[in-house]
């Protein structure tokens, strides 16, 4: 049952990114530092614009992104289990990859749905072993992380006979998949997955630590078959918790991001029927936070059935549903083009194409301010190979951030 309501409780601080203190039956905290602080003066919005890159050029797109091997080109993912090709401003007439029939119907009928090719990251070392992994929504309605290769004789197509599966793990409900694959500074891939679906998380996976529901995972691609557990992993040695497991208490973590150049990590945890979340992570975290869902939403709490996870760590930034409906977390801006944009992290609203800015000044304390309203349908953010943003528009379109004409 859904409860929304204030209850006494003993607490120790309710600071954004900072630990929420509460009795329970385990500390996971670790230490760590608080994330880089910026010497940045407030974004000035009337600098720049969301200039038009592609138009109505794509069915239902739900991110791009680079593949890091110096090429300078794009992919752009469909829902529908498409990945095209962008170079020099143009779309490649032949996908990248084509796995629309290994996905639900639902994705092709129309209706609204939160299944279908949600995910894609390029191997760090791409340019030299050709490798990337996908993540997506499978026929029996499983969620699967699986890795390809690029085919040998053209780097715009990829091998479709090269897939191994690495993840296979059957959703209990349609929505709340989560979706974001990327590779952190360590290496390792990271994998974003929702608690499972439907209201107020009913089976408790967020905070189930023998589920991947409601988590970040870890693991390590570069070995094992068909991937191992990296043992700085939080809960490794703790049979109680799947060693993948990283991160936990999330709801829906659609996108996530690393700071390019501090190796901070952005994660926008989309809300139930009150408030969205930005969640930062530190570049020297251990691992094993708990981000409080479904005790809490946001800093607000929300279910009484749960217990108040011990070391709760808090968002950085929050808006109400008054303000949009559900968050997506976009990056740090560390391109060139821009520099009075540097180290300021973008995200928006899916719904109503609000975008936001945050940073955490040299006081410590996090500077969050509506920046632009767009009008667009948000459904993702990317960067190029030279860190310049972009902006995913579900109904089609990318656009890109410039210096205002």
């Amino acid at each position: 049952m859904r409860k929304i309501m204030v209850w006494g409780l003993c607490v120790a601080a309710l600071v954004g990114g900072q630990v929420f203190a509460q009795n329970a039956a385990q500390d996971t905290t670790p230490e760590s530092t608080a994330p880089t602080a910026n010497t940045i003066t407030p974004p000035d919005p009337t600098l720049v614009q969301w200039s038009e890159f592609l138009t109505d050029e794509f069915d239902n797109p739900l991110y791009i992104t680079n593949a890091g091997d110096g090429s300078n080109r794009l992919f752009v993912v469909e829902q529908t289990g498409y990945i095209f090709v962008v170079q020099d401003g143009e779309i490649l007439f032949d996908p990248f990859l084509d796995v629309s029939m290994l996905l639900t119907p639902d994705v092709f009928q129309g209706g609204y749905t939160e299944r279908g090719l949600i995910g894609l990251a390029f191997h760090p070392n791409y340019e030299e072993n050709g490798t990337f992994y996908i993540h997506y929504i499978n026929q029996d309605e499983h969620a699967i992380v699986a890795r390809y290769r690029v085919s040998a004789d053209d780097p715009n197509v990829a091998d479709p006979n090269s897939a191994v599966i690495l993840i296979d793990e059957q959703d209990p409900f349609s929505n709340h998949n989560g979706g974001q694959l990327a590779f952190g500074p360590d290496g390792y891939l990271y994998i974003g997955i929702g608690d499972g679906g439907d209201l107020g998380d009913p089976l408790g996976y967020a905070q189930n630590p023998g589920v991947v529901f409601g988590k970040i995972l870890r693991i390590d691609v570069d070995s094992g078959d068909p991937y191992a557990i990296p043992e700085t992993n939080p809960f490794v040695d703790n049979a109680d918790y799947r060693p993948e497991i990283w991160a936990m208490g999330l709801r829906n973590p659609w996108r996530f991001s690393f700071d390019a150049l501090t190796n901070d990590l952005y994660i926008g945890d989309v809300g139930e029927s009150t408030w969205e979340e930005i969640n930062v992570q530190p570049a020297d975290f251990a691992g094993g936070a708990n981000y409080g869902w479904n005790a809490f939403e946001a800093n607000v709490p929300f279910d009484l059935d749960t217990p108040v996870p011990r070391g709760m760590i808090l968002p950085v930034a929050t808006y109400s549903h008054d303000e949009g409906c559900a968050v997506t977390a976009g990056h740090v801006y560390r391109g060139e083009a821009l520099p009075a944009l540097q180290g300021v992290f973008f995200y928006g609203d899916y719904c109503n194409g609000r975008v936001w800015t945050t940073y955490r000044g040299e006081d410590g304390t996090w500077n969050t301010s509506l920046f632009m309203e767009t009008e667009r349908q948000i459904s993702s953010f990317g960067v190029d190979e030279a860190g310049e943003l972009y902006l995913v528009d579900y109904k089609g379109s990318i656009l890109k951030l410039t210096a205002a004409e």
